[in-house]
């Protein structure tokens, strides 16, 4: 993978979250927070070019991305693949090496493909810089900051007296993965991570994970429920039997919520299946700090951008 550090240990792209040294993560977070604080950042960026370079749909992503941009002074250029020349067989390479002669520095990268953003990074000119939106099953880095950051304001900076619990469909899940390796850099007490088995990933992803498929009994006592997306593309492959069963197993209700801390509080990164991973009473509730996510997005995607591109 191409180096995230340069030679002054300096964040010169934003690839994944593993491996990433606490310091660096911890001030993104810091950064990130003077934002939602309200710091005013225009300007910070003038003259900068950010493209937001995606070849697949995104709605929070793309949209937080921009703002962000946009409140650091930064002019944005947007890509979509579908009315591209993509269509007519260029390479996402010469997309971005063509996007470079533009004059653009910073590139906000989403694609189906694992390792693909780190592809492009090893092929970018020298003063630029790549940021991870998502790419295939691998990793989400904003993602994960941002529900770091959210984590952080409900439950205070030290994580090491705290449960926190992933449920659903983590083998898809590039959020999932990027979480689990910022709650362990953070020093989480425990994490626990729930699913049909026919939804967990194989490998080292769980390492030092409490893994059940008992949700409610993964409830018990936990400070922070992490509900993911199922992936309802992938139900052609037969991992569930019937969103109706998936629910009833493992959607999220207020009487499951029940099982958690008294002060436990609930996320999602969206887009959410209500009734299915989780219902409106849960997602709408005084519990859930889904839209406070959506909020600290613009926060931590600001952070990210003024460190790699100012």
């Amino acid at each position: 993978m191409t180096d995230q550090i340069d030679a002054e240990g300096r964040l010169h792209h934003l690839l994944t979250l593993d491996g990433l040294p606490r310091d660096v993560l911890s001030r993104l977070l810091d950064r990130a927070q003077a934002f939602a604080d309200g710091e005013d950042a225009r300007g910070a960026l003038a003259g900068k070019a950010v493209c937001t370079l995606f070849f697949e749909p995104s709605t929070r992503t793309r949209l937080s991305f921009q703002r962000a941009a946009q409140r650091l002074g930064a002019d944005i250029l947007n890509f979509e693949a579908a009315s591209s020349s993509t269509t007519k067989g260029e390479t996402a390479r010469d997309t971005l090496k063509n996007i470079e002669a533009m004059g653009v520095q910073g590139f906000i990268v989403r694609h189906f493909a694992d390792g693909a953003v780190a592809e492009l990074a090893a092929a970018a000119n020298e003063g630029a810089a790549l940021v991870n939106a998502g790419d295939g099953r691998s990793a989400h880095p904003t993602q994960g900051l941002l529900d770091m950051l959210t984590l952080r304001q409900a439950l205070g900076a030290d994580f090491s007296t705290r449960t926190f619990l992933i449920v659903g469909d983590v083998k898809h899940s590039r959020v999932a993965r990027s979480d689990l390796h910022a709650l362990r850099t953070l020093g989480a007490g425990t994490i626990r991570v729930c699913g049909p088995a026919s939804l967990l990933p194989d490998g080292g992803t769980l390492s030092g994970c409490e893994v059940t498929q008992d949700f409610d009994a993964a409830l018990d006592g936990v400070d922070a429920v992490m509900m993911l997306r199922l992936q309802r593309e992938r139900m052609v492959e037969g991992l569930v039997s019937s969103l109706d069963d998936y629910h009833r197993d493992y959607g999220l209700t207020a009487a499951r919520l029940q099982h958690a801390a008294t002060d436990a509080v609930v996320l999602h990164p969206g887009p959410m299946n209500r009734g299915v991973e989780i219902t409106d009473e849960v997602a709408d509730g005084a519990r859930s700090l889904i839209l406070r996510q959506v909020a600290n997005g613009v926060a931590v995607r600001m952070a990210v951008l003024e460190t790699l591109l100012r």
